[in-house]
């Protein structure tokens, strides 16, 4: 859906782009399916196999962990009735802590994961970019559009100092001084001289 919408609003700034540009005769613009690359392309594909050769062990241990604690409540279901009181008031008490360690072990796990994708997705989104930008300098290309935004713009689309000029051109704004209250200096006046007290 979002590559639709970048072909759908190519005309638009393909409009924007020759106003911004006037000396050039054509704009070239290009469009990236972004997530495709992050997907498909050998760098998305070797951070995907990190992550999983990295958390796999953790996973298999919490897995068995799992299995092994619904092994012991079975056992305890299956069990309950022909166990004395005690026996069946240590074995929920194993089982409430068995799932309280299990909850804080997954987790720990989620953290972990989540972290070291956030580190690998970071270094892969600067690989792509860099390899985008590079292309398209090489090809010549004004404008490339990804999933969510712009990839690449060359300089001839670069309005900044234009905008630069036209702010520096207003120049700052000073604040306009408040105004007194309404009342207030008639108000401290007579404060100021007071009547003095009867005799």
């Amino acid at each position: 859906m979002r590559f639709r919408g970048c072909i759908m609003v190519l005309s638009g700034i393909a409009a924007l782009a020759a106003a911004a540009a006037p000396a050039q005769a054509d704009i070239k613009i290009g469009v990236v399916q972004y997530s495709r690359l992050m997907q498909e392309s050998p760098q998305g594909k070797a951070a995907q196999d990190a992550l999983r050769n990295e958390f796999s062990s953790k996973q298999k241990e919490l897995q068995g962990q799992q299995q092994a604690l619904k092994s012991k409540e079975e056992s305890y279901q299956r069990d309950s009735a022909t166990m004395t009181g005690d026996q069946r008031t240590q074995m929920e008490k194993e089982l409430r802590e068995g799932n309280r360690q299990l909850s804080v072990r997954v987790n720990e796990y989620q953290d972990d994961f989540n972290a070291r994708q956030n580190e690998e997705l970071s270094k892969l989104q600067k690989t792509l970019v860099e390899e985008v930008q590079a292309y398209a300098q090489a090809q010549k290309f004004d404008l490339v559009l990804g999933d969510n935004g712009v990839l690449f713009a060359g300089q001839a689309l670069d309005i900044t100092p234009q905008i630069l000029t036209a702010l520096q051109a207003r120049g700052p704004r000073a604040a306009a001084p408040a105004s007194p209250a309404p009342g207030a200096s008639s108000a401290t006046g007579t404060g100021s001289k007071g009547s003095a007290p009867a005799k």
